[in-house]
């Protein structure tokens, strides 16, 4: 296609990089003389005809965007139905398509926004509207296959092996008086990457974290307690790190709630607080814990250049995929060397990453089910490396942008979702 415009949109859960792969879209679409749209909130601002107009923010705001945690035009959590089970949702995509000559539309987010993707990308024919759909990756859960890593995973896991190291410190000071045990909550419902991520944290066996719960093992009570006590009466102290989606032997998650999101997960509870009461009440020692929730996957002051440069080369080469005619696509990381480290971005079809999920390889977990191996470490270690701060002001507080998200004017009648 020569003429046409550019959507881009933010899905799923944000990262604390997401907006340098919307910087990346805007900026290489900006070079090859397409306007690029966003719509606001995902694929919901689509189907309401929401959009934002980039070609009014200048350069010096996008760049910033590069540094700017939290989805600049608004996320969703919603999943677009097969097309015959709800076919006016994307009778009403393609309407807003033509009326914006939209021929180009790239979706951030992990698998089900893969999902979304694919299938947008499978209605231009049907529906008779020439569309191409790319899949941008991103996931702090680190989940996708067909990638070596993320973006958005290596920052989470930063930010998740410095607060291990930082509060072993402060329960080491206070261990001997007062808390004895510290558990710490980390996200991933099925896959146990963040949680991994902690083990760096430390080398030595009396390093923290001494324990980490993956939710690929099944939690055993008696064998966590008995490594708790004798962690405690060898080290002095001891600190658990706990995945959210950690289940029992019969496959029930320890912190279900009872409830599910938009996309029919189960909403989880809170571990840490249920594990900090099993500590209290079988072993009747002091314990603290911690759930950092949105800040691990916010927290921009300390994301990783590697994951933050990966973030920005995605966004860049899904314009580029488009404009070289694909269709049903993701730019992918490929690890082409361990040490050095390098990388580079190829296309990966998007029917062969579309709810699928990777899990933490088995070769990954210690024989005891509580710590990282060495093979581990070799894979995690890279995408946590170096620092890419964002300017700090004279308040002494990160300086981050705001777009001012000037809404396209609607050409159709509103749409009910």
């Amino acid at each position: 296609m020569e003429s046409g415009k550019l959507l881009y949109a933010q899905s799923g859960g944000v990262t604390a990089v997401i907006n340098a792969t919307a910087a990346a879209v805007i900026e290489t679409a900006r070079r090859h003389k397409i306007t690029a749209y966003a719509a606001r909130n995902g694929i919901v601002g689509a189907l309401r005809e929401e959009l934002i107009d980039t070609t009014k923010e200048s350069a010096a705001t996008v760049r910033a965007l590069r540094h700017t945690p939290g989805g600049a035009f608004g996320s969703c959590r919603y999943k677009l139905k097969s097309i015959d089970d709800n076919r006016a949702q994307y009778e009403r995509l393609i309407e807003v398509f033509r009326a914006h000559e939209i021929r180009w539309f790239l979706y951030n987010g992990g698998n089900d926004s893969a999902d979304t993707a694919l299938k947008l990308s499978q209605i231009g024919k049907t529906l008779g509207y020439d569309i191409r759909c790319i899949g941008v990756p991103k996931t702090v859960d680190n989940d996708l296959v067909m990638t070596d890593c993320c973006p958005g995973f290596g920052s989470v896991a930063k930010y998740t092996a410095v607060s291990v190291r930082e509060c072993a410190l402060d329960v080491a000071s206070m261990a001997q008086s007062s808390t004895k045990v510290f558990v710490m909550e980390v996200m991933g419902r099925h896959a146990g990457w963040i949680a991994a991520s902690a083990g760096l944290a430390g080398t030595g066996r009396g390093d923290a974290p001494h324990i980490i719960l993956f939710p690929e093992i099944p939690f055993d009570e008696t064998k966590f307690l008995e490594r708790v006590r004798e962690t405690v009466d060898r080290v002095g102290w001891c600190v658990v790190v706990a995945s959210e989606g950690i289940k029992n032997p019969e496959g029930k998650f320890l912190s279900e709630a009872g409830t599910t999101d938009a996309f029919g997960h189960a909403q989880l509870g809170g571990v840490a607080p249920a594990l900090a009461s099993l500590v209290r009440d079988k072993l009747k020692l002091k314990v603290h814990w911690a759930l950092p929730d949105y800040l691990q996957r916010s927290a921009r002051h300390i994301a990783s250049k590697t994951d933050a440069e990966q973030a920005f080369a995605v966004g860049k080469a899904a314009v580029e995929y488009v404009l070289k005619g694909m269709n049903a696509v993701m730019p992918v990381i490929m690890r082409t060397s361990d040490s050095p480290y390098r990388w580079k971005t190829v296309p990966a079809p998007l029917d062969q990453i579309a709810n699928r999920e990777k899990k933490l390889p088995g070769s990954f977990v210690t024989k005891d089910g509580f710590g990282i191996t060495a093979a581990a470490r070799k894979y995690l270690s890279p995408l946590i490396r170096g620092e890419a701060p964002p300017p700090y002001g004279k308040d002494g507080l990160p300086e981050y942008v705001v777009f001012k998200n000037t809404a396209v004017r609607k050409k159709l009648p509103e749409f009910d979702i």
